[in-house]
């Protein structure tokens, strides 16, 4: 399981909407020294990202989570954003260089063979019901526990720790 901490931005139903910030591997962003990586994140601006995810433990807004999603899901879904687009746009050149002789044709038919690639991955992997729901309930996100539980490896157990996090150390950028 691939998880990210992240702020619950609002509930509705078994759905919560989370945010995380992002982040650089050093922190040094938003510093005034620092590697170019730091220019960059000023001139473009550091945005956060929201998105919806199952919110089974019943996750309060502003609460601080640990999200989570499958590593196998993932990867399929990465490969998928790969191959089948890479191919709609082989299989678009090869027929319209078959079929037309033209080279404008050619690159119209790849270009359109990489777009609708791109489409069917979209509807295949990030289509909702009219509920907001993952119609592949394997690429949805889940709230796997608040930010200070943790999961003793030993007996598998989950533990409550009061550690004393401030709610501003997770607080997004927006102030919310």
């Amino acid at each position: 399981m691939i998880e990210e901490y992240a702020i619950v931005t609002a509930c509705k139903s078994s759905l919560a909407t989370l945010e995380i910030e992002r982040r650089t591997a050093c922190g040094l962003c938003g510093q005034k020294r620092g590697c170019g990586n730091a220019t960059w994140g000023k001139l473009l601006g550091h945005k956060s990202h929201a998105f919806e995810a199952e919110n089974p433990i019943n996750a309060n807004v502003g609460d601080s989570v640990v999200v989570g999603i499958d590593e196998h899901a993932m990867l399929n879904s990465v490969f998928l954003l790969y191959i089948v687009p890479l191919l709609g746009l082989l299989i678009g050149a090869v027929l319209a260089d078959i079929f037309l002789k033209n080279e404008f044709f050619v690159i119209l038919s790849a270009a359109s063979g990489l777009i609708l690639g791109f489409l069917w991955v979209k509807g295949h992997l990030i289509g909702h019901d009219s509920a907001g729901k993952s119609f592949n309930t394997k690429y949805q996100a889940v709230i796997l526990r608040h930010a200070d539980d943790t999961i003793d490896d030993e007996n598998n157990t989950l533990t409550t720790h009061s550690i004393g996090y401030e709610r501003d150390k997770f607080q997004t950028k927006r102030g919310e």
